[in-house]
């Protein structure tokens, strides 16, 4: 070996041993699994299929062998759908004080179209999956399933809130005006409220005479949602807003259908889960 080859090898296993900055290398371990919350499954009988949940528990929980905490649930719940962006809006909100802490149940989708829409009429609403309609099964799950199999696990409330977007949106719309006690906060972005040619806001008016809890609803539309009967539908419960409660619609044109979840779901976090104010009770 000459000299010069000597003088190569020499540099790069000393590269090698102190890195780029002169610094010695320690042993590095191996990859290990990066844990951020817990997950388990249910055999649903509702449903005759076994759905997995994800959960994230915010700081201070864990800590605590009392500390008790409402619960967001989420459609759309994966790990590959929108849990993690929006575990992690949670988790930057609590711990910059403009979110008081929730633990957030993500529902993991298997059959996504026939889970979040109800029955329809439209030839057209029928073709996008196999099998429509299945939302009262859904919500049936969530009721007689999920909720209690949470409350069994973790340490909650009795306060309770969902949020969606497109379809699954059209499901927090639907549960509301259908059975609005299941929640008492509704977050909707986008809502897929042309599903069945319109018909559930076309009842809502109806929906909204029955009686019913008050509960706090936040709708938000993107230049591609329904900037028409959306806000219609918030209109018509602020006529009624000491009976129905606190109705928010927000506008946001500058996102797409695409872009619309994280940003809105910033917004109505911050505006309807605020901290309280000292002494104050929900």
């Amino acid at each position: 070996m000459n000299r010069f080859r000597i003088a190569v090898f020499l540099m790069v296993g000393l590269l090698g041993l102190f890195g780029a900055h002169g610094q010695a290398v320690g042993p590095v371990s191996g990859p290990v699994p990066l844990v951020m919350g817990q997950t388990f499954t249910i055999a649903s009988k509702s449903l005759a299929e076994t759905r997995r949940i994800n959960v994230y528990l915010p700081a201070g929980y864990a800590e605590s062998a009392t500390l008790r905490l409402p619960v967001l649930y989420m459609p759309d719940g994966g790990m590959q759908e929108d849990f993690l962006h929006v575990a992690g809006l949670v988790q930057v909100l609590v711990g910059n004080g403009t979110m008081r802490p929730f633990i957030l149940v993500g529902i993991e989708n298997t059959q996504r179209r026939r889970d979040l829409t109800g029955p329809t009429t439209n030839e057209k609403d029928k073709q996008i999956a196999p099998k429509v309609g299945g939302s009262a099964a859904y919500r049936q799950f969530i009721r007689e399933e999920l909720m209690p199999a949470v409350k069994q696990r973790y340490r909650t409330t009795a306060e309770t809130a969902i949020v969606g977007e497109s379809l699954a949106g059209l499901f927090v719309v639907e549960t509301l005006l259908l059975e609005p006690s299941l929640f008492n906060t509704y977050l909707a972005f986008d809502p897929s409220l042309w599903w069945n040619n319109g018909q559930l806001a076309a009842q809502a008016a109806t929906q909204l005479q029955k009686t019913r809890p008050a509960a706090t609803v936040y709708l938000a539309t993107s230049i591609h949602g329904d900037t028409v009967v959306t806000p219609h539908l918030v209109e018509l419960a602020r006529q009624q807003a000491a009976r129905l409660g606190n109705w928010h619609y927000e506008a946001m044109p500058q996102e797409t259908h695409a872009t619309i979840y994280h940003p809105a779901a910033l917004r109505a976090f911050r505006a309807v889960f605020a901290p309280q104010a000292a002494g104050a009770k929900h």
